[in-house]
This record gives structure tokens, sequence and C-alpha cells, in this order.
């Protein structure tokens, strides 16, 4: 299900949708023309092919500039993303460990960064083979639109794929502009973002760039984001195009506040956990006595050529990239001593490239047209690793004695092809991909025992959907495919028991099914609805985790059952409203250890919602919306025992003005998140070993920022 963007009527954003639903904010794009037809979306997501959403049989949502951008700082994709149904998108307050992103319950373990769900940035992987991701890197400031796919053809991009979010940042066109945008609010929260835009003869461009700083809500939580992006379009031939983008992240000591227990969050949900074992500072924080904290600096660069061969077309991708992280973590000297453990700092240079050649064919058949995709997928990463302990003599929190030092390879080699038949009334999609993962470690730091080794991973994902258009108003449609997940690399460094690398561990096997139906309600309203089933295989769950250290292991089968509904409608006389539901049953089918068969699985709500009410007045000039988030209750560990986190309403405001004097136009905004003051667990740290399994979400927050734009 997607939600279009009406351009028929003015639109706003936001929601009043009371004390019931929640899922993100966003906001629908003010229409440029107040009396404008609606506007079909196309996506390529799902398809890899251009393609009315309406008209494609999985579900996919579509985030346009104006929602990603519209009173929004444009820090992180949770703002925008947190209203697609089916998705969970949870800021950890934490910008050393990214967000939490799940995809219908996948993902939902992940302790740092994105598992379970597929990133790509402009058609190029911002997740690597094993499915490790960071959404951090994606440039929110020149994003022109982000496809969230969700569902079975979600196989069709291989591991890791329970769901799917590309971004696609804009292309220079037209006369020359420059833009600075200052934004700044609670906790000491301030941005400033620079960026230019425009056409040089054949030759569009993009440069942007920005930087981000924040005290941060929690104590211990202050963190500073540059960022950088350079694109430019080419056309050598009539029919021909290329790409090219370049991007950087850079994060220097980022602190991390860890996670906390129930009766600290209750006490103070700023607050960090004490650590009772520090006999130097009473009261002392372990973040604090371990000056936990995280670096980052990641460049990465790729194109993408396309040629067209009347309605063929050939394209071809290739990228290369450079990550570099220096982490410090929470481990006390005591469980540090064993000389089996590999250090509480994290230290790692990681180089990875990667290319994809894909060629799609356009014939008529049998009355219909078919449109066939075949392409092969390679990737590789290569970590030189090492860890240190995090103490020297007494002090803590500083780069000690190696414990750790190896070599860590991945890479995939993964071929497909997908073929999609339109004719008459019926769409019918079929595809096959080969997925793959091999691991390869070389253990160069040989006083704990030799940890090197290899393991390869494999499977066939079949896929398989049909639409039927029931009416130029109503489409049907039923999908099913077998998905696949392997470890990541960080799920297999730790055996149960503080043993080496665990190369036992299983992937999880998965066999889905979705039903769903896209309805156009008279020429303003869209509502989209899916039912949906994933059962799977030797699920991965975590099996021990403490101070930054978690082993894995496979649990018993699991079965995902759950249902979104999304709408959109232009209400007349400025008025707009969108809502957006997903419930999702997501339990343990049989039990394994301590945990009985039906128990929920963690870090996952069993509903969430969204809804906003948004007004513009017909102009464009102004617009002021309201919105509501809501979740359900969240449990953090396996056997739903520990206390979860509570459910939550929230409820957001937000006011956005526009000007335009000859080549300049302005835009200022003012948003208000958590007006009523809801004290709620933001996210959780899916089992935590010493129970510090809470992340607060902030108090009352205000947010303001001023942009100006010139064209040339």
């Amino acid at each position: 299900m997607a939600l279009l963007s009406l351009r028929r009527k003015p639109l706003a954003l936001l929601c009043a949708g009371g004390a019931a639903f929640a899922g993100g904010m966003s906001a629908p794009v003010l229409a440029e023309e107040p009396d404008a037809a609606p506007v079909p979306v196309v996506v390529v997501t799902g398809s890899r092919i251009e393609h009315d959403s309406f008209d494609f049989p999985a579900a996919i949502d579509v985030v346009d500039a104006a929602r990603i951008g519209n009173a929004q700082l444009r820090v992180n994709a949770s703002e925008a993303l947190a209203a697609v149904p089916g998705l969970v998108v949870l800021n950890r307050q934490n910008y050393a460990q990214d967000l939490q992103i799940s995809s219908r319950g996948f993902g939902a373990r992940s302790a740092f960064g994105v598992r379970g769900v597929r990133l790509i940035a402009d058609g190029i992987p911002a997740s690597m083979p094993d499915g490790q991701g960071q959404a951090a890197t994606f440039n929110l400031d020149m994003a022109e639109r982000i496809e969230v796919l969700r569902g079975p053809f979600s196989a069709l991009y291989g591991n890791h794929s329970g769901g799917v979010v590309q971004l696609f940042t804009r292309e220079g066109q037209g006369r020359p502009t420059l833009e600075t945008t200052v934004s700044g609010g609670s906790d000491g929260t301030r941005k400033i973002d620079v960026n230019a835009q425009g056409e040089a003869g054949k030759i569009g461009y993009v440069i942007d760039a920005s930087r981000f700083d924040t005290d941060g809500y929690r104590d211990h939580s202050a963190a500073r984001r540059d960022q950088a992006l350079a694109k430019l379009t080419m056309r050598p031939g009539a029919d021909s195009r290329l790409t090219i983008t370049a991007s950087s992240l850079t994060q220097d000591d980022t602190q991390d506040p860890l996670g906390v227990t129930w009766n600290t969050f209750r006490r103070n949900p700023r607050a960090g956990e004490i650590d009772a074992t520090d006999t130097q500072v009473p009261n002392r924080t372990l973040a604090e006595r371990y000056n936990t904290r995280k670096s980052i600096d990641h460049q990465q660069g790729g194109a993408v050529f396309e040629q067209r061969f009347g309605a063929d077309r050939l394209r071809v991708t290739a990228y290369v990239g450079k990550r570099q992280v220096i982490q410090y973590q929470a481990f006390s000297r005591g469980f540090q001593a064993p000389v089996t453990h590999s250090g509480g700092v994290v230290d790692f240079d990681r180089d990875f490239y990667g290319a994809e050649i894909q060629w799609m064919a356009v014939r008529q058949v049998a009355g219909g047209k078919l449109s066939t995709t075949a392409g092969l997928e390679y990737g590789r990463s290569t970590d030189d690793r090492q860890g240190f302990e995090n103490f020297i003599g007494s002090q803590s929190g500083v780069k000690g004695a190696l414990r750790r030092d190896e070599k860590d390879t991945l890479s995939n080699l993964d071929p497909y092809l997908q073929t999609e038949w339109a004719g008459g009334p019926w769409v019918l999609t079929a595809g096959l991909r080969r997925s793959s993962l091999k691991v390869d470690v070389d253990d160069r730091f040989l006083a704990n025992g030799n940890d090197s080794g290899s393991v390869d991973y494999s499977r066939i994902t079949p896929v398989f959907g049909a639409l039927y258009k029931v009416s130029d108003k109503l489409n049907l449609y039923a999908s099913a495919a077998r998905g696949f997940e392997t470890p990541t690399l960080n799920e297999l460094f730790y055996s149960s028991g503080g043993g080496g690398f665990n190369f036992q561990l299983a992937p999880a096997r998965s066999k889905h099914l979705e039903l769903g139906a896209k309805a156009q309600l008279g020429d303003d309203t869209r509502i989209n609805a899916a039912l949906f089933q994933a059962r799977t295989e030797d699920e991965m769950v975590v099996d021990n985790a403490g101070g930054g250290r978690t082993s894995y292991r496979n649990a018993s089968a699991t079965l995902r059952r759950g249902a979104e509904v999304s709408l959109e409608s232009s209400l007349g006389a400025g008025f707009s409203a969108r809502a957006a539901v997903t419930l999702l049953r997501a339990t343990y089918q049989t039990g394994f250890g301590n945990v009985g068969a039906g128990k929920r699985l963690p870090g996952v709500p069993r509903a969430n919602a969204f809804a906003e009410l948004a007004w513009a007045d017909p102009a464009g000039r102004l617009s002021a919306a309201l919105e509501t988030l809501v979740s359900s209750k969240i449990y953090a560990e396996d056997t739903n025992l520990e206390t979860a986190a509570p459910g939550y309403a929230v409820v957001n405001a937000r006011i956005q003005a526009r000007q335009s004097v000859d080549g300049w136009r302005f835009k200022q905004f003012l948003r208000l998140n958590n007006v009523f003051d809801r004290k709620y667990v933001g996210s959780v740290i899916v089992g935590d070993t010493n129970r510090r399994y809470y992340e607060a979400a902030p108090g009352p927050q205000w947010m303001a920022g001023v942009s100006a734009e010139y064209t040339f």
C-alpha cells in the first residue's frame, strides 16, 4: 500500500488522530495548482522499471521531497518514514548507534545500525553484503523521494531484504540556485546546510554540505555530524545517461548514552545508568566512567550508466567506499580480564566495492506487454579489525592492550531474473534470485586461539505476484515469496559462553504471503490495505548481550501475521488528512529454551499508527498541521517477563510559511513535538543481559528554521 501525494487541492500536513494510532511525521506536498488532477506515483523499487505504484502487486509507499523536508531538521530518516505503514522507525536519541528500523517485524533485533531491511541510495547499496546498513548515510537535505517496499517482493533484493528503503536525491536542472538553511531547537540542537544546484550545458549538478550539532536529550549523548553530497548527471547521447555521486559522513567522538534499567528510566528519563562497581567516583554512570563514544568516517562514490535501445535498456552500476570506525564500549575491567575477551574498544577500517549489470527487454506477447529484467549483482567488503582493552592502569575509556586482530571479508554474487506481463485487467509478475554470502575470517591474534575460518550461505528465492484491475478505481493483488536472511558479521563475532566466531549460526528461511487492495475513492481519496503472513525457520535471536557484546543463536519457528491500512484524502477548503495503521502479531510458533510458544518477538509493537490533519492556504504561503503518533507496548526480551516499554500516544504540531521576492524564495518553520509531555520509551535494546533495555524519548521539544534560496 502506498500513500499517494494527491495534488488536486493544496495539501500541507498532519494529524489530529487522537490517542489511538501512530507512526510518524511527514507532510503531503503543497499543490502548485489547486485544481490539478491527481498525479500518479511512479516507482522503480520492486519492479526495477518505471511503474505506477497503483498497478504494482506489492505494498509500496513513496515519501516525497515535501514530506521529507517540510518543517523538519532533515537529520533522521525517522522524521519522514515513521508515517509509512508496516515500518517501525525508532530514534534511539543515540547518534552513536543510528536508527532502529524494522519492516513487518524484520530487523527489530538490531542493537545498532539497520539489519533485515535493505538500504539503497541512488541505485547504490547502503547495506553491506551481509545486510548491515546505516541510515545515517542517507542525505535527506537533497532527497527527492524515498520508496519503501515491504512484503514478498523484497526478496528480489537479496539477503536481508525483509523490506527495502530506497532514497533518490534530486538532480540538478535549470538555472543555478543557491540555498542556505539554518535551524535549531531544544537541547542545544542546531544545523546549517548549504547547497547549490543547476545545469551547465548538458551536465546537471548538485552540491550539498551540512553540519549538525546537539547536546543530546539524554545524559552523555552529544553529537556532531558533518555530511556532504555531490552529484553529476550527464547525457552522453540521446538515449544514454550517466549519474555520478559522491558522499561523506563524519562523526567524531559521538557520545553513547547506553541503555538504562526500568528503575532508572522511571526516576529520570535523561539519566544514565550508575556504575555500582565504580569505587573511584560514586554515582558516576557507566557512560561517564568509560567515556563511551564512537567516531565514524564514511565515504563512498558510485556511477550508474543507462543506455536505451528502443524499449530495451542496459544499466550498469559500480561503487566503491571506505568506512573507519573506532568505538569505546562499557566493559568493566573484571569482565575484560580473561584473555579470550576481544576488548572494549572496537577499531576497524573497511574497504568496500561492488557492481551490478542489468538488462531489461520489452516485448509484446499474447496481447500484452512483457518486461523481462536479468541482472547480476556483486558486492565485497574487507575489514581490518582490531580490539583493545578500554583501560590503562586505573584509567578507563582509553585504548589499552591489543586483544583482537583479524581480517574479515564478505562477498556476494547474486544473479536474478524478473519478468512482468501486463495485459487487459491482469498484471502478472514473477522473479527468481540466487542470494549468497561468503564470510572469510583471518585471525591474526592467536593468544586466545585461532578463530580463522569461513562459511558460505546460499539460497534461491522465488517471487510471484498477480494483480487484477476490478475497475479503474480498484485493484486487487496477491503475492508470495521465499525469503533468506544470513547472519551479519557482527552476529557471527561471538559464540555463547564467551567463545569466538559462531560459524554454526544458520541463516533464517521464510515464506511470505500477501493479499492487498488499492482503491481510489472519488477524485480526492486513496486507500490501500494489505493482509500479510511470514513463517520463518531458524529465526536468529539474541543469546547473550552485555557491554556492547552480543551473541546470537537460532530459535524455533516464528510467525508474523498482520494488516496494514493507509488513507490519504483532500478534504476541501485547504484541508487534507492522512492515516496509516499497522496491526502485527509476531510470535514464536514453537518454544525454545525458557521461551514458551506464543511469546511475542521483542522490539515489535502489536499496533502502531499515524494520523495527520493539515491545512494550507490556496497560494501555498502558509500551512499548519497536527500529527498523532501511537504505539502499543514493546517487549525487550524473548520471555516477555521483563517490563515492556509501555504504549504511548504523542501529539506534534507545526507551522510553515513561504515567500517569494524576485529571484528569492524564503521559508520559515516552527515545530513542537510531544506537545503534552508524554514520558515514554522511544526504543529498546533487545535482550540486554544487564537489563539495560530502555532508551528514553524526549519530552516536549521545539525546533525552528529559516531558509533562503536565490535563483541566478
